[in-house]
């Protein structure tokens, strides 16, 4: 038994092999019309398609859906294929409220009510 296979066939398999990524993963970058869907992402760098991959450095959102997850710093790393890898420089949490500057105790009152004039 042989492990070759015709160069269209393999052909034929990475492109359905791309095509399944994309329907699986929700994750995009930047938002609206001009989002780039994200083929692969770990904890250091993503991929993109190459035929999508604009020249992307610097500041950019990353989303799940309608959801924004992260913030990242990004530089274009390496061509691997018919996908462009960047890796992450440096990647922050989105966060749902602003950071406190200072310490709240849990048994906080929520609101002042104002005293009324008698």
């Amino acid at each position: 038994m042989t492990t070759f296979l015709p160069e269209d066939v393999r052909r034929g398999l990475e492109l359905a092999r791309e095509r399944d990524l994309r329907k699986k993963s929700r994750l995009r970058v930047g938002e609206g019309p001009d989002a780039i869907p994200i083929l692969t992402f770990d904890e250091d760098r993503f991929s993109v398609p190459m035929s999508q991959a604009p020249a992307l450095r610097g500041l950019v959102d990353i989303y799940e859906g309608a959801r924004h997850l992260y913030q990242a710093l990004i530089v274009a790393s390496q061509e691997d294929g018919d996908r462009m890898v960047y890796e992450f420089k440096r990647v922050t949490a989105a966060a749902e409220k602003a950071a406190l500057d200072h310490y709240r105790p849990a048994d906080a009152p929520v609101a002042l009510i104002p005293r009324l004039a008698l």
